[in-house]
């Protein structure tokens, strides 16, 4: 399932609600929020329950791809 992050609390809402109901179906599935993410919002995405992630003009508008996607990967190493 795909979902756009938009940063507000019925975003957030749904994101965890959809998280819930793959769990409990007990399915292998992967949830992905493709649009919005960025550096600044990607752990309290991941943290509402999403496990993929598509950030293209998070990586692409910036001044150095990789340090974006290192601080992407840094946010979301908080977690473990």
């Amino acid at each position: 399932m795909v979902w756009k992050w938009v940063a507000d609390l019925r975003s957030e809402t749904k994101l965890r609600s959809i998280r819930s109901r793959i769990n409990e179906s007990g399915r292998n599935i992967r949830l992905e929020v493709d649009g919005g993410v960025k550096v600044n919002n990607i752990k309290e995405i991941a943290e509402a329950g999403a496990d993929m992630f598509v950030a293209g003009s998070a990586i692409f508008d910036s001044e150095d791809y990789q340090q974006a996607i290192d601080s992407m990967r840094a946010e979301l190493a908080q977690l473990n």
